[in-house]
């Protein structure tokens, strides 16, 4: 399991600027290198899931020379940190995005709508895993399945 920071405020909320990531990976010995900093100003300007691939094209749009290996480097470290989630969102590529804006997923399997579902939707389901099964629920990592209103209408 990857080790995890607090979050720097005394507020419990996860880092809302780029200086803010700059400080949480200063105080775990990181660097705070030009490529990183182009890479989390994208993460924060978007809201967006992105793939590592779509990633290094925005950062390669700024830095030419930023290699997806650098991209793979830094979204690890950040994920690492809790500054980034990654998501499986069906059979696609993996896509990330800022820890602070995740979300849980459904998928249609029928049309491949996407609907964004809070948090919330699934605090009983956490609570009763971690007490029947000492398990404790992601749903940001995956997406669920089924159909959507419109499919199941038609």
């Amino acid at each position: 399991m990857s080790k995890q920071l607090a979050p720097p405020d005394a507020r419990g909320e996860p880092p809302s600027t780029v200086d803010e990531v700059f400080a949480l990976l200063r105080a775990q010995g990181g660097r705070a290198t030009p490529s990183r900093r182009i890479l989390l100003e994208i993460l924060f300007e978007t809201d967006r899931h992105l793939t590592a691939e779509e990633l290094a094209t925005a950062v390669q749009k700024r830095s030419p020379d930023v290699h997806l290996s650098t991209i793979y480097r830094n979204l690890e470290e950040l994920q690492k940190l809790g500054v980034v989630t990654h998501t499986h969102l069906g059979h696609g590529p993996v896509t990330y995005q800022l820890a602070a804006h995740a979300h849980a997923h459904f998928i249609c399997e029928q049309c491949g709508k996407r609907v964004e579902a809070k948090d919330e939707l699934f605090r009983d389901l956490a609570r009763k895993a971690k007490r029947e099964l000492g398990f404790t629920v992601d749903p940001h990592h995956v997406a669920i399945f089924g159909r959507c209103s419109d499919c199941l209408a038609s």
